[in-house]
């Protein structure tokens, strides 16, 4: 049965290059790096004439080139995985200890994190409806997720000759939506009946444009090419003394309204400290055999099935996720404040050997594993009162004794006084 489309899914593919690393911290860090070169005079539009051009945009098809760069100043971790991973797995009593692997895939895990963080990338993107496929091209090999109607998603990468299989169970998905769509309709009739009528879209955007610009002061900046097409420059200027972004922008097509380029400076900076934009694009359909995956002969493969939570489930991990609840099994990410100045913290348990890394490191006498942790720990941070701490020019992050972690786009200062608080 073929899933039900639903807007943002369609429109998933211009987002692409601008999704990248807001989800590390929860928050759009991006400037656009334009081709100056390039004379290009559009007709004049508002910001929110902007948004509305690409809110509207129906482009289903596309595929091309994204290019990513990360000069986060971050100093070289090439050492650390190594030390977390290989030296933790001879631990007395520590996971995969017993041959399974289980550190080893860990410190592969967190290997590959800090090379999409620090490093360099270049990736193919192609999308055709609901299909879609990403191939990350590496070194010496190439990682690829695709994703296609009625057959899961694959993950495949060439260098350990490895498939990953992942299904969701199709009829407990559509009992999910059919569910979700009727609380959808009880939800908009209590509305009617409150306020008379449902907003409409030009309403939604007004009052979304007026809570932003509470934090941020929002503006259409310079025309430019990206990718050989004519764009638009939305730009985003936080509001906010915390933050170390200091400015957002996106570049818009100005014909199919497709997020094209995104990139990110830090506050008082000249050169973006992360970008990632199209360098060719092509806005016809891929041919169907570029989302086609057989794993070939020799390669290891993995089934993995997604559980599918019930409505009821999902209103559950909701109550938990609210500041004071109790939930139970693995604690859950507790966000502290909003916007730009949003810090999330990860309490003890949820955090792994990561939370715990300063005073487990520190304190264990006689491991090898602990004291190789410990001197990687020491070289990208810095001791505080009650842990430490790693800034970078766009993300701090904080290590607690207790076995926390704290992480956002704020300044040392600020993500301290927020963890003391939360105590």
């Amino acid at each position: 049965m073929r899933p039900r489309d639903s807007g943002a899914s369609r429109r998933f593919a211009r987002w692409i290059p601008a999704i990248a690393a807001p989800i590390v911290v929860g928050v759009a860090v991006v400037l656009v790096p334009l081709q100056a070169n390039a004379a290009v005079d559009l007709p004049d539009l508002t910001p929110e004439e902007l948004l509305e051009l690409a809110a509207s945009s129906d482009v289903e098809a596309l595929s091309g080139t994204v290019e990513q760069t990360s000069e986060l100043g971050l100093p070289d971790l090439s050492g650390l995985t190594g030390g977390m991973g290989g030296s933790a797995s001879a631990a007395p009593g520590a996971e995969g200890s017993d041959g399974s692997g289980g550190d080893a895939a860990s410190g592969d895990g967190i290997d590959e994190l800090l090379s999409l963080i620090t490093g360099n990338h270049t990736a193919k993107v192609y999308v055709d409806g609901s299909n879609a496929r990403l191939q990350v091209l590496d070194r010496l090999g190439e990682r690829d997720v695709y994703v296609t109607t009625g057959e899961g998603a694959w993950i495949w990468d060439s260098r350990e000759q490895s498939a990953t299989h992942v299904t969701v169970d199709q009829a407990a998905l559509d009992a999910l939506e059919a569910e979700a769509e009727s609380h959808a309709d009880e939800a908009r009739a209590k509305v009617e009946a409150e306020v008379g009528t449902v907003p409409t879209p030009e309403q939604v955007l007004d009052d979304a444009l007026a809570k932003l610009d509470e934090t941020t002061d929002v503006s259409v900046g310079t025309d430019a090419r990206v990718a050989g097409r004519e764009a638009y420059e939305l730009v985003l200027v936080p509001r906010d003394d915390a933050t170390l972004v200091g400015e957002v922008s996106v570049a818009i097509d100005a014909d199919t309204g497709v997020a094209l380029a995104a990139s990110g400076t830090a506050a008082g900076a000249a050169e973006p400290a992360f970008s990632v934009a199209f360098t060719d694009v092509s806005f016809e359909a891929p041919d169907a055999s570029v989302f086609a995956f057989t794993p070939p002969d020799g390669a290891t493969v993995t089934e993995h099935e997604v559980p599918v939570p019930t409505v009821a489930e999902l209103e559950q991990w909701k109550a938990e996720a609210e500041p004071g609840a109790a939930a139970e099994g693995m604690p859950r990410p507790i966000v502290h404040g909003s916007g730009w100045s949003t810090v999330v913290e990860l309490p003890a348990g949820a955090g792994g050997a990561a939370g715990g890394a300063t005073g487990a490191a520190e304190g264990a006498e006689g491991s090898e594993g602990f004291a190789d942790a410990s001197t990687l720990l020491d070289s990208i941070t810095q001791r505080v009162d009650g842990g430490r701490i790693v800034s970078t020019s766009l993300v701090t992050v904080l290590f607690t004794d207790d076995g926390r972690v704290f992480a956002g786009a704020v300044t040392p200062e600020h993500l301290l006084a927020v963890a003391s608080s939360a105590r």
